[in-house]
């Protein structure tokens, strides 16, 4: 996917960087602009687990609005780690870390929590990404966003033949108010937001 010329700048940065890094991995523009406009409500400390080469952190940090909010992120694998810190390297509000996920765990809580249901690199797999495991990383009212979910019409969800039991989780947890919402034919998003 290239960028297009209504890209935010930093975004354009974002895809630039992972171009020269051969990084193909990434998050979509439409999941993208949700986040812009979801990290425009909010104020605190947001994180972002699996930067890869920073393009999710990019549409974050482009949606942005006050002085006082700030993104952390953090990828295992230090080269794209070092990557991303390029784009971001003169920002003050945006932090990248080549640390596993966990590191974060102690900089909480989130304000929004973005997480990649998908991954299974970048230092842990989608089992980080379930209500257990990151519920407490949450203030209240804040939001989790997890990407990367295929559509799914019926209950209880089922992918690949399987029921999708980390998509079940999300929304049906009582902690969290969810929704899922398709950002494309192709792909769907979770929001939850925490009780």
């Amino acid at each position: 996917m290239s960028a297009s010329p209504d890209l935010p700048h930093v975004v354009e940065r974002a895809f630039a960087v992972s171009r020269r890094a051969g990084y193909v991995s990434f998050c979509r523009n439409e999941t993208g602009r949700l986040l812009a406009m979801l990290a425009a409500t909010r104020d605190g400390t947001m994180a972002e687990f699996g930067t890869g080469c920073g393009v999710g952190t990019a549409w974050l940090r482009s949606g942005v609005r006050g002085e006082k909010a700030r993104i952390i992120t953090a990828e295992l694998d230090p080269r794209l780690a070092k990557a991303a810190g390029e784009i971001f390297e003169d920002d003050p509000q945006v932090e990248v870390l080549a640390a596993d996920w966990s590191t974060l765990l102690d900089k909480g809580p989130f304000s929004l929590l973005f997480l990649d249901a998908g991954q299974s690199d970048g230092g842990w797999s989608g089992g980080a990404a379930g209500v257990d495991a990151v519920a407490d990383l949450v203030e209240d009212g804040g939001i989790v966003v997890l990407d990367d979910f295929a559509p799914c019409e019926g209950w209880p969800p089922v992918t690949h033949g399987r029921v999708d039991s980390l998509r079940e989780q999300w929304l049906t947890d009582e902690r969290f108010t969810a929704v899922e919402v398709m950002v494309a034919s192709d792909a769907a998003t979770i929001i939850a937001t925490k009780r």
